[in-house]
């Protein structure tokens, strides 16, 4: 079953039932590229925008009670039911994301009935321009600060947790890969906890940027056909409904033409996804062995790890980590695309920004959580393979620089390797240093932390 409608084109055969119109159908039949539809989050963000207008306008008096009061349940009632069907038009479209903003604009007034017109009641004072750019920020900025920060502060807490219970465990230190000074587990793992939090200086300052919206700049930033009190009146409101602070742009022509605040946020991501990364690497040296590996750490054994191998576990968690990680870097790669491909007046890679930075955001949450409570809240240290490593080490004879010369340290060194023997062992036949002197110079435990008394 089908029906025809009109619109300034001329007729559109629509499916039965479909509660949007002849643009959304228009998009439909022009743009099969990915079967990928926008994410929820964004169109949510375009219908709340939607309904603090019609509340504005309702305000203001530009619009009468029953339509404004008509567009608002309409809104109510989609973000309750959330039907995707309603919501067809893919990713790769036009690149203002128009054919999503009328997609959204026919379903409310198809919806709100009582002669709402999509164009000139639910689209009043606004434009694709200025509300697509909106809805991007606003999608974001709740992914931020309600997904993302949630739970990058839940991973942070158990690093913190993990690293205080380790903080007495020495081990072995690498750089370059190779056998370097010792430290603790405390400290490798604070220094995790570390990087998050710079990642979360820059998530919050990226925040800070998204939160000026270019509402009320409609057409190409004038702010034509709108209000001039309708951009403070819908931030306002938005405020108010999504616990957030927004605030209109003051020059909404950059936040129309320009995409530095979305870069900003995909920028921060990125930095979250490099760190995310070092730590899972981390993780997999840790844990791989179990006998030919480094063997220090025992992650939890969630599946088996071959189809053919039997006994063999493998390190699901960091691995899927890592792949996350690489996703969100090639995202950004093509968000610095399309943030440069604003012409004159309007960026055209819109809609990517939406899909990638959603998927970002949401990919990184769940991968922060992920890592938290399946890999590092239960790894266990394999206690005798870090020490057997660590009396082992022949850089600890470092320690003996300043006593004995870097010379002879190094020959010492080398023939404590050669022969698999302890340095400890090997420095008493070397030097004229006394056994209790070396032991001294030699504690893994205060090599850790050398300026402590």
């Amino acid at each position: 079953m089908s029906k025809v409608m009109t619109d300034s084109l001329g007729e559109v055969v629509l499916p039965d039932g479909a509660l949007y119109g002849p643009q959304t159908q228009r998009a439909v039949n022009n743009f099969k590229l990915s079967g990928q539809a926008m994410p929820w989050r964004f169109l949510a963000a375009l219908i709340e925008i939607k309904r603090a207008a019609a509340q504005t306008h309702l305000t203001l008096g530009e619009l009468d009670d029953t339509k404004a009061e008509a567009i608002i349940r309409a809104a109510d009632q989609l973000l309750a039911d959330k039907p995707l069907k309603a919501f067809p038009v893919e990713v790769f479209q036009t690149g203002s994301g128009t054919s999503s903003n009328m997609n959204v604009n026919e379903v409310i007034a198809n919806l709100a009935g009582n002669g709402v017109s999509p164009n000139d009641d639910v689209n009043m004072g606004q434009s694709s321009n200025d509300t697509v750019p909106a809805a991007l920020q606003l999608s974001v900025l709740q992914g931020l600060e309600k997904q993302l920060l949630p739970r990058l502060h839940h991973l942070a807490k158990v690093i913190e947790q993990k690293a205080a219970s380790l903080d007495g465990v020495v081990k072995t230190g690498r750089t370059h890969l190779m056998d370097a000074m010792p430290l603790t587990f405390g400290q490798e793992l604070t220094t995790w906890q570390v990087q998050l939090e710079g990642v979360e200086t820059e998530i919050r300052h990226a925040i800070q940027r998204l939160s000026q919206l270019p509402l009320g700049g409609t057409a190409v930033g004038t702010g034509i056909n709108a209000h001039p009190q309708l951009a403070d009146g819908v931030c306002v409101r938005l405020c108010e409904r999504l616990h957030l602070h927004v605030e209109a742009h003051d020059w909404p022509f950059a936040h129309m033409a320009a995409q530095e605040a979305p870069l900003a946020a995909s920028a921060a991501l990125r930095q979250l996804a490099v760190v995310l990364m070092k730590v899972s690497n981390d993780l997999r040296w840790m844990n791989s062995g179990p006998l030919a590996g480094l063997g220090e750490i025992s992650l939890p054994a969630l599946q088996p790890g071959s189809s053919i191998m039997p006994g063999k576990v493998n390190p699901v968690i960091p691995e899927a980590l890592a792949m996350v990680c690489a996703q969100v870097m090639g995202l950004d790669a093509a968000n610095a695309i399309a943030a440069q491909s604003g012409n004159f007046q309007l960026n055209v890679m819109l809609p990517l920004l939406v899909h990638n930075l959603n998927q970002m955001v949401d990919l990184l949450a769940n991968g922060c959580e992920h890592l938290a409570d399946k890999a590092i809240k239960d790894f266990t240290v394999n206690q005798a393979r870090v020490d057997e490593s660590l009396e082992k080490n022949p850089i600890l004879v470092t320690a003996l620089n300043s006593e004995i010369g870097y010379l002879q340290a190094a020959a010492i060194a080398k023939k404590a390797y050669a022969e698999g023997r302890p340095i400890l062992e090997v420095a008493k036949e070397e030097t004229d240093l006394g056994e209790a002197q070396l032991k001294d110079l030699l504690d893994p435990a205060k090599l850790c932390r050398p300026f402590d008394e």
